[in-house]
């Protein structure tokens, strides 16, 4: 089978490394996202798509926008390819585009559609507090995530996943449920979604990294897991990027009183209730309190959180804005 691999993010190397790895496909060339600035340098780097593409001698298209790039679309429309494989691209194909494989294009989409349609479906799960997320393969139509299904696959979201974990595990079920969809395609009974039940995603905003300490304290651990490594409070005219959390339900606050703390008797939202020793700090939220386990503070490297609060000598009674 000649396929033509789409795909950008880390997300989808797995995918194309299993299509490089098979002998009955052929990988004829690569469309990814041109060259960005990428990283904590901000340095303009290859997609690492592009980097797995190179090492393998392939051919590269890298169109600033497809639909538009009249030598990109030759090329692919004479490259005689049964299937184009369509994994986190970024841009959206036009019906021309779709129509150029024998086969049509098959889409490996990271949530078990119709929910989750859209932009970063994994980092909204996590933060809507999902237990169950997977993959779904489906056969490419105009509109956005809305193709017939082909084939689905699922795990469960362990309590500690942040979106970095997620990502990874779903990545390589993602490239097992490709190469499965691709060998099955023509014994595969395409399902329609169900439209009644679709749910759509946005694209992640800088907003939804600020923290709310009036929210309860499972949906800001979930939104500090869903966003990794991006939520953020301010303490004392610093911004903190705060990075790993625990829920600690009020009625289990009591079990700390015999670790070696200094509590606070305040119930405002951001206010520091306690300092714990070699653990860490709870912030009063919404409801229960919520365990700072790990954070970074702008320019530094991330410590723990009993690290910080003994370098700052942070009293119980403060508060994080």
């Amino acid at each position: 089978m000649r396929a033509i691999f789409f795909g950008t993010p880390e997300f989808a190397v797995p995918t194309l490394q299993r299509l490089l790895d098979e002998p009955d496909f052929e990988v004829v060339g690569v469309v990814t996202q041109p060259d960005a600035r990428r990283g904590r340098g901000n340095q303009v780097s290859a997609s690492p798509v592009k980097e797995l593409a190179m090492a393998h001698n392939l051919t590269i298209w890298q169109p600033e926008r497809l639909k538009k790039d009249p030598e990109t679309l030759s090329a692919l429309a004479a490259s005689n390819a049964d299937v184009f494989v369509v994994v986190a691209y970024g841009q959206i194909l036009s019906q021309a585009i779709l129509d150029m494989p024998k086969q049509g294009c098959i889409n490996v989409h990271g949530s078990l559609l119709p929910q989750y349609r859209g932009a970063a479906p994994i980092q909204w799960a996590i933060a809507n507090g999902e237990q169950v997320m997977g993959i779904t393969t489906m056969q490419m139509d105009a509109g956005i995530d809305t193709g017939a299904m082909l084939l689905k696959a699922s795990l469960e979201v362990a309590p500690d996943d942040q979106a970095e974990s997620l990502t990874h595990k779903l990545s390589v079920l993602g490239a097992d449920l490709s190469i499965e969809t691709l060998r099955q395609l023509d014994q595969i009974t395409p399902t329609p979604q169900e439209e009644t039940l679709a749910t759509y995603v946005r694209m992640i905003t800088k907003e939804d990294w600020q923290l709310d300490w009036t929210k309860d304290s499972i949906d800001l651990h979930n939104q500090i897991r869903g966003f990794y490594p991006n939520c953020f409070a301010n303490y004392k005219g610093q911004r903190l990027k705060i990075t790993k959390t625990e829920v600690v339900p009020e009625v289990l606050a009591e079990a700390l009183a015999g670790i070696d703390r200094e509590s606070s008797g305040g119930s405002i939202g951001g206010e520091i209730k306690e300092i714990i020793k070699k653990i860490g700090f709870t912030i009063q939220t919404g409801s229960d309190l919520l365990l700072i386990k790990e954070l970074q503070p702008a320019g530094k490297r991330s410590q723990t959180g009993w690290d910080f609060a003994n370098g700052v000598r942070l009293k119980a009674g403060e508060i994080f804005s």
